[in-house]
């Protein structure tokens, strides 16, 4: 892309964001991802209703009349975008292919962060880490983030889970809300999944487009592996093939929503041509109702 079509995108990405942030996920990403704990704020006179084990009995000592101890939360969090950019992202047979819609997301969420005050960063990888760009805040520093979910193209060739996860842990010590972007077709990243989500509050989105769960019938058709480069003619028209494909993607939904739920991973599936914070906004609901 030129320069001028990047940044009409990332303006474009930005009003979308920042609208669907403001209007939407101010709330829900406040209560979906808790402060570190509690901290004591101020003493005030004690009102009906208020909680006898938050009384100071030595100011109410020293007044003769019971007063209370306010507590704020600690509300700075760090949230870390791990986004999957190997080539598999290009595909999409809707109005964009899945990269545009990680980026779009990565948007989102990464103002929502800097709505609440949060830290905010980024970490590219395809077989290997690509990029990483270290948490911080501020607009410029999330338009930074969305473009080059646009503009950073992989090196590397397939994707490797394990690469990223392992990379991740090793650079951030501290506990930080992860969010994990891909369409997970990978393998062998259950153990890393695993050690991840018992050191961070770990949410996979997992982003498919339609065509890779359901063929169309449109006759013998030539398709290529974005990963790869391998080429391979399928029949269509025949049943037995589209039950099969839709067979095995469907095994391999299974298998993830296993996986996640085995770690103890919020997550959800989010496909090319869905309206991606509607999902997002549930899930944040969810989260907020069982914290």
């Amino acid at each position: 892309m030129e320069d001028s079509d990047i940044l009409e995108k990332v303006r474009r990405i930005e009003i979308k964001a920042r609208g669907i942030s403001n209007q939407l996920f101010a709330g829900a990403y406040h209560s979906a991802f808790k402060g570190r704990g509690m901290k004591f704020s101020e003493v005030r006179e004690y009102l009906p209703g208020d909680d006898i084990r938050t009384i100071d009995w030595n100011v109410t000592a020293r007044f003769n009349h019971p007063y209370v101890k306010v507590f704020e939360e600690e509300r700075e969090l760090t949230m870390m975008l791990l986004v999957d950019i190997s080539k598999s992202g290009q595909f999409g047979s809707s109005d964009h292919d899945k990269k545009t819609l990680m980026a779009e997301m990565a948007g989102v969420l990464a103002f929502s962060a800097i709505l609440n005050n949060d830290n905010a960063g980024i970490l590219f990888f395809s077989d290997k880490v690509e990029k990483y760009i270290p948490p911080k805040k501020g607009k410029p520093h999330i338009l930074r983030i969305i473009r080059e979910c646009l503009v950073t193209e992989p090196k590397g060739q397939g994707t490797n889970l394990n690469a990223a996860l392992e990379y991740f842990s090793n650079i951030q010590k501290k506990r930080c809300i992860m969010f994990l972007v891909s369409d997970f077709m990978a393998g062998n990243f259950e153990t890393s999944l695993r050690i991840a989500s018992r050191k961070h509050d770990v949410v996979a989105l997992n982003i498919y487009d339609p065509r890779e769960r359901e063929l169309p019938s449109i006759g013998l058709v030539q398709m290529q592996d974005m990963e790869t480069g391998e080429l391979k003619w399928i029949d269509t028209s025949s049943e037995k093939v589209r039950t099969q494909f839709a067979r095995t993607a469907l095994m391999h939904r299974h298998y993830l929503d296993d996986l996640f739920r085995k770690t103890g991973i919020d997550y959800t599936h989010v496909a090319t041509n869905d309206n991606y914070f509607l999902k997002l906004s549930h899930l944040f609901q969810r989260r907020g109702k069982s914290r």
